[in-house]
């Protein structure tokens, strides 16, 4: 990103650095084993608190300030909660309705039960309702939630109305695996979707209000490029773990960032020529943004057994960004 070169210009290497940063995760592939969760949950973690931060600073802060230097919002401002709050609930509405959407989100499948399940349930005093095959359904996290070679189910019983979660193999573990990665490829791939187009309306609203600066911009994009880097690596490395060769599992996970300059020149074009947008397209970056956050970050990083480890370091992603926004903005 190079000072005083025109939006367009500098919303395309804000958003080429993304893309870059998602090419240096997936690259990870080369160094680590597949198996090495505790990276991926705290990088996640990280990219977390990064996110939630630039979402204010990056954001909602300028968009609140364009509102209220605006005028049409008020006489003191009063009223500039109403075009931050559709937007950012409108940045919600998108990703969640682009992950209702997404094909196959949503798998019901039957299975039957081995005889070693069907032993070790009577020793604890579990009854099943039949014996025979069993209806279970199996939500396709966007993430990692079937990272490994086991899968997690849940059965109703008889005993009462709770369910209970088995862990058995699978006959047809890899196809599962491979449905599972092919919707992670395409949900990540989606989201970066958001994140470019935040990139560009933040250099499209360079210079509009105080708070809209060339740092600002530029620490939007570093923020969510730190994002980017461990959703690189949460393409490649299950790739890898599911039998692709290492050259081939990088491929498709940098593939997964190139979405993201072509959305980041689409923002800033659709701003700089409707500048009366800004508001609501800034706080609709931030709301797309702490979704993705609450919705799937947050719960994929603590989804094995590294939650304190992923909670820390989503401390620490906030303080950098916060850092970065308010010393170096």
């Amino acid at each position: 990103m190079i000072r005083d070169h025109s939006p367009i210009f500098q919303s395309f290497l804000g958003t080429v650095f993304t893309w870059g940063l998602t090419a240096a995760g997936a690259a990870l592939v080369f160094c680590f084993s597949s198996t090495q969760r505790k990276l991926l949950d705290g990088s996640l973690g990280f990219a977390a608190g990064v996110m939630m931060a630039a979402s204010y600073w990056s954001l909602l802060k300028p968009a609140i300030e364009i509102a209220t230097e605006s005028g049409g919002y008020g006489s003191e401002g009063e009223y500039v909660f109403i075009p931050v709050a559709i937007g950012f609930f409108l940045g919600a509405v998108f990703v969640f309705l682009t992950d209702l959407y997404l094909p196959c989100c949503e798998n019901v499948a039957k299975t039957t039960l081995s005889p070693d399940v069907y032993q070790e349930l009577g020793k604890n005093g579990i009854r099943m309702c039949d014996k025979k095959d069993y209806e279970y359904k199996s939500y396709d996290n966007l993430l990692l939630n079937n990272y490994g070679n086991r899968l997690h189910r849940r059965y109703k019983t008889s005993n009462d109305d709770s369910d209970i979660e088995i862990e058995q193999d699978s006959p047809n573990l890899l196809d599962v695996r491979w449905r599972r990665i092919l919707l992670l490829i395409i949900a990540i791939t989606v989201h970066n979707i958001p994140e470019g187009l935040a990139v560009g309306v933040g250099f499209g609203a360079v210079g509009k209000t105080k708070s809209s600066t060339f740092e600002s911009a530029r620490n939007l994009a570093v923020g969510i490029g730190i994002q980017n880097f461990p959703e690189g690596l949460a393409v490649s490395l299950p790739l890898h773990a599911a039998g692709m060769k290492k050259w081939r599992s990088f491929w498709f996970g940098q593939l997964s960032g190139l979405v993201e300059p072509i959305f980041g020149l689409i923002g800033c074009v659709a701003v700089t020529i409707a500048e009366p947008i800004l508001p609501y397209a800034l706080a609709f970056a931030a709301g797309a943004m702490i979704y993705v956050v609450i919705e799937d970050i947050i719960p994929e990083s603590r989804a094995h057994s590294n939650g304190k480890l992923a909670s820390w370091c989503a401390i620490l992603g906030f303080i950098v960004m916060m850092s970065l926004d308010v010393g170096f903005g």
